[in-house]
C-alpha cells in the first residue's frame, strides 16, 4: 500500500511525476471552470491526499479551465492567424469571419471585432467574430486590341502602364512584315489588374 500525494494545484505533468514516484497512474477525468485555479491545474482528486491504495492504482483528477469569465482581448491589427492563437491560448473560440476590401488595413488583418474590449467579460464559450480585410481593390482595366499593330511600340505602352508581358511567341505569317502583332491573350475587351500576365504572338 502507498499514500496518494496531494497534486491539487500541479500542473498535469508535475502530477504525473510525483504519482509515478509512488507507482501510481494518473486518470484526468474531465475540465471545469474555477476560479479557484488556473487553467490547467489539478482542482481536485480522487482518491484523496493522504489515502492508501495499492501501487498502479489511478488517481482521477479534475482540471482547472480557468474562469469562466474572461475579459475580451483586443484583436484589431492583428493577422488572423495571430489572433487564433491568442484565442487558444486563452480557452475562447473563434465565431464568423466576415471580409471587405479596404486600404486601411493589409489583407488578411482584422479591421474590428464583435464583442468588443472593454465592454465587459465573457464567457469562454462566448464566440469572438471578426471583419478581415481583404486589401485595396485592385483596379481592373480593358484588354486593348493590340493585333495588327506594331509590337514594340504595344510592349513598351504596356511596360510604361506597369503591366507585365509573360512570353512574347514569334511565329511566320504569310504576307505580313515581321514585328507585328497576330494574337493576344487576355483577348481584346477583357477585365485585366495589373498583376495579369499577357501574352502576345508576333509575327517573324
Amino acid at each position: 500500500m502507498v499514500s496518494v500525494p496531494d497534486v491539487s494545484g500541479k500542473t498535469l505533468a508535475e502530477a504525473e511525476r510525483d504519482l509515478a514516484r509512488k507507482r501510481l497512474a494518473l486518470l484526468e477525468k474531465g475540465v471545469e471552470f474555477s476560479d479557484r485555479q488556473e487553467r490547467g491545474r489539478i482542482i481536485s482528486q480522487e482518491p484523496a491526499a493522504g489515502s492508501k491504495v495499492r501501487v498502479n492504482r489511478p488517481v482521477r483528477v479534475l482540471v482547472s479551465g480557468g474562469s469562466e469569465l474572461v475579459e475580451i482581448p483586443g484583436l484589431v491589427g492583428r493577422s488572423l492567424e495571430a489572433a487564433s492563437k491568442v484565442l487558444s491560448e486563452n480557452g475562447l473560440q473563434r465565431g464568423l469571419i466576415s471580409q471587405i476590401h479596404t486600404p486601411k488595413y493589409a489583407a488578411g488583418r482584422i479591421i474590428a471585432q464583435e464583442p468588443v474590449p472593454g465592454e465587459q467579460r465573457i464567457k469562454r464559450t462566448t464566440p469572438l467574430n471578426f471583419l478581415v480585410s481583404q486589401g485595396e481593390i485592385e483596379p481592373r482595366f480593358l484588354m486593348p486590341d493590340l493585333i495588327g499593330r506594331e509590337a514594340s511600340p504595344c510592349l513598351s505602352r504596356l511596360k510604361e502602364k506597369g503591366f507585365k508581358v509573360a512570353d512574347v511567341r514569334y511565329s511566320y505569317y504569310p504576307g505580313l512584315d515581321s514585328g507585328i502583332v497576330i494574337g493576344q491573350s487576355p483577348p481584346l475587351g477583357s477585365a485585366i489588374a495589373k498583376r495579369s500576365l499577357i501574352t502576345l504572338e508576333v509575327s517573324r
